[in-house]
């Protein structure tokens, strides 16, 4: 028996009853509250979040803009293909899951079964390629190269094809007219990532996932403009997928069309003599290395002088832009990006890098005259010049007694700028640098723009090297444990260069100025670089950003959008010196250097100014360099291992040139063969449905090599291949 009363026991009751109606009429009002939050408060946008869970979108993509020369020629456009496509919403209703349609699809387009089942697989994280990555509600295509007798097949026996269309639709082309390929320049596709299209959800441009977005080139610079707005059909779909509805429709928009300064005839010879040339130069032999040239890359830049357009820019190795269209295949991805291809998707013209040689002597001759010693001065140019115990050569180990610098240009002469760097090293304190160090050639060198992009509207651009006490240092810090792990004192050549550099690397030695002031040592430059520099002095002084891009004209017709020359800085000379450079460049190609490559001339008419380089390279065969301008254009080409500056580029630039004014082997001028006599100024009109009356190009089809006349073959034996 309990001794508690029976009245105690009740009131516990009691109380415990209480509490559970306290916590159900609490979990209730919860309840309550959160139905009138989801029904009342927030009903409206669960009800549209609801209806759009059955709402899925079937994209239409929009019409890519074109790419056009400066006159309007297509030089990536898009062309009408045979596209068999599968409807995985269709193929999905069968019991084999269309398995049996895909292998008989397989078999009429000479295909795998595989193949065409893996590509209309979904793509995710575990899938690997091909598989679809855009909408499963919209028909994923197959291939873009059925035949017309393929497509009649399925559409004739569509009862043995259900879900499989064969539609005529546009593709990507590159046309590379008149044989201008210009693949480096005009980039190329892919189809979009997960990521970019989640970065790029906040953005006045969204990407779908049906997008093709431009890689490289200026499918990538412009992809924004070219892609236009693609169109979008809304179906309402049931929970288990199938259509039930439509419900809106938002109509494509093509992209836009962007006019480059690119000249494709202009193109196809640049592309044609860069090839001939290296070719060339495969069949020099080398007697430093006992072999041939290898030439094997080379890169070329056509410019306008006084608006920094590019005109023409090829590069070698190069590739086929269209063997990205449809989707690359495996094969082809591994030929583009090894080692053994040699890597034909760089554009050489803004991401190789290479030591300039002499055609680095024009900033030096700046820094020389800038540092105080006059342009007209007097200077000796001995064979070789000694510091220390090494001993520095002139190139064929020549002298001219004393000369001038612009003597120095014209000839040359590496033992001048030797003196004037070697001099300045001491004033700035030699390894031991003063504080306030002038610096006069690693300075003059940034003001000319090196050791920085050029900022051309191209991506990946390279910015070079400009080897200044800083870079010394920096280069000391990340390179000093190797260096001196490496380094023995009485080892091989390299173990001692290591040692040396372990004991004072990061140390500006008289050896890496006097190198450094014929363009020589750690210096890097690229093409485009130096053809901006050399047509900063055919102008005048003035830097322009170079850029291809000339308009943005939108799909209509309506609107243009011109992209005009900009300027980035001014060359660091007075007015007198650059009159006296371009004095002695025009030297060079009438008695120096490169005349033996500028017989016959017309230097009255259109005066020519030229400089050789031939840079020496480590492990590695020279260097070819030519650089060169008039008063319309600024010519730069360069081939790695190529051998000397105007041995091996010599002959192509001056048919670049030949072709552009339509000169004969005698210099005479005929205008009806001239290319381009004057840069392109007006823009192509395109009418309001997007075509454009451009004219027809053929084929670069030039003469056989032109051989040197008797005149010509007396001056290169007197001259030689001096740079």
């Amino acid at each position: 028996m309990s001794n508690i009363p029976e009245t105690g026991r009740t009131q516990r009751v009691q109380i415990r009853l209480i509490v559970i109606q306290v916590l159900v009429f609490s979990l209730l009002l919860t309840l309550g509250g959160r139905l009138w939050y989801l029904q009342i408060r927030n009903g409206q946008e669960y009800t549209d979040e609801a209806k759009n869970n059955h709402v899925q979108q079937v994209v239409q993509p929009a019409v890519r803009g074109s790419i056009l020369d400066a006159r309007g020629v297509p030089l990536a456009d898009n062309e009408t293909r045979l596209v068999v496509s599968a409807s995985r919403t269709e193929l999905l209703k069968m019991k084999d899951d269309g398995e049996s349609v895909l292998t008989r699809l397989a078999d009429v387009l000479d295909m795998e079964p595989k193949e065409v089942i893996d590509k209309v697989r979904l793509c995710d994280a575990k899938t690997p390629q091909p598989c679809w990555n855009g909408s499963p509600y919209q028909p994923i295509p197959v291939t873009d190269e059925a035949t017309t007798q393929q497509a009649l097949q399925i559409r004739e026996r569509a009862e043995d094809f259900p879900g499989i269309t064969a539609e005529p639709t546009a593709v990507r082309r590159y046309a590379a007219p008149g044989g201008a390929n210009t693949a480096q320049v005009l980039g190329y596709l892919s189809p979009v990532t997960d990521e970019e299209i989640t970065k790029a959800q906040d953005t006045d441009s969204p990407y779908l996932r049906s997008d093709q977005v431009g890689r490289s080139g200026l499918e990538r610079t412009y992809d924004k403009e070219l892609r236009g707005k693609a169109g979008v059909t809304r179906y309402e779909v049931d929970n288990l997928g199938r259509v039930i509805g439509q419900a809106e429709n938002d109509r494509a928009e093509p992209g836009a069309s962007v006019v480059t300064s690119i000249d494709a005839r202009v193109q196809a010879v640049a592309e044609y003599e860069l090839d001939q040339a290296m070719k060339t130069a495969r069949k020099e032999f080398d007697k430093n290395t006992n072999e041939n040239y290898k030439a094997d890359s080379g890169a070329v830049v056509v410019m306008e002088a006084k608006t920094g357009r590019v005109v023409a820019m090829a590069s070698l190795p190069t590739y086929d832009p269209n063997a990205w269209v449809g989707g690359i295949s495996a094969k082809d991805y591994t030929n583009l990006t090894s080692k053994k291809s040699n890597f034909p998707l760089l554009n050489r013209a803004i991401q190789g890098q290479a030591a300039p040689g002499s055609i680095f002597k024009v900033i030096s001759s700046t820094a020389a005259v800038n540092a105080g010693y006059p342009f007209d001065g007097n200077y000796p140019c001995p064979s070789s010049y000694s510091i220390g115990g090494q001993t520095f050569k002139n190139f064929e180990s020549q002298g001219y007694g004393s000369i001038t610098i612009g003597r120095a240009l014209e000839v040359s002469c590496d033992t001048v700028y030797y003196g004037i760097a070697h001099k300045e090293w001491q004033k700035d304190g030699g390894t031991s640098p003063k504080k306030n160090a002038n610096d006069w050639f690693y300075k003059t060198a940034h003001q000319f723009g090196l050791g920085k992009e050029t900022g051309i509207d191209l991506p990946n651009e390279v910015s070079g090297r400009v080897p200044d006490r800083q870079w010394k240092q920096d280069f000391y810090d990340a390179n000093k444990d190797a260096w001196c792990k490496q380094g023995k004192k009485d080892g091989t050549y390299v173990e001692m260069i290591a040692y040396e550099n372990c004991l004072e690397g990061n140390k500006m030695r008289a050896g890496d100025s006097v190198n450094y002031s014929i363009g020589q040592g750690d210096t890097l430059v690229t093409p485009i670089q130096m053809a901006t520099i050399y047509a900063a002095i055919s102008n005048g002084g003035t830097l322009y950003d170079p850029t291809v891009g000339k308009a943005v004209v939108s799909g209509d017709g309506r609107t243009v959008q011109e992209i005009k020359p900009t300027s980035h800085g001014k060359l660091p000379f007075t007015g007198k010196t650059r009159d006296e450079m371009d004095e002695a460049l025009a030297g060079v190609a009438t008695r120096g250097s490169a005349a033996w490559r500028f017989g016959g001339w017309p230097q009255d008419k259109i005066p020519m100014h030229a400089k050789t380089g031939t840079a020496e390279v480590y492990g590695k065969q020279t260097t070819s360099w030519f650089a060169t301008y008039t008063d319309e254009y600024s010519i730069v080409m360069t081939i790695s291992q190529g051998g000397t500056g105007s041995g091996a580029s010599g002959p192509a630039v001056r048919n670049i040139y030949d072709a552009l004014y339509g000169l004969d082997d005698n210099g005479k001028q005929d205008l009806k063969r001239a290319l381009l006599p004057k840069p392109e100024k007006t823009l192509p009109k395109i009418q309001p449905d997007g075509s454009i009356d451009a004219p027809k190009i053929k084929p670069y089809d030039p003469d056989a090599q032109k051989p040197l006349d008797e005149g010509q073959q007396a001056l290169a034996a007197v001259v030689g291949r001096r740079d």
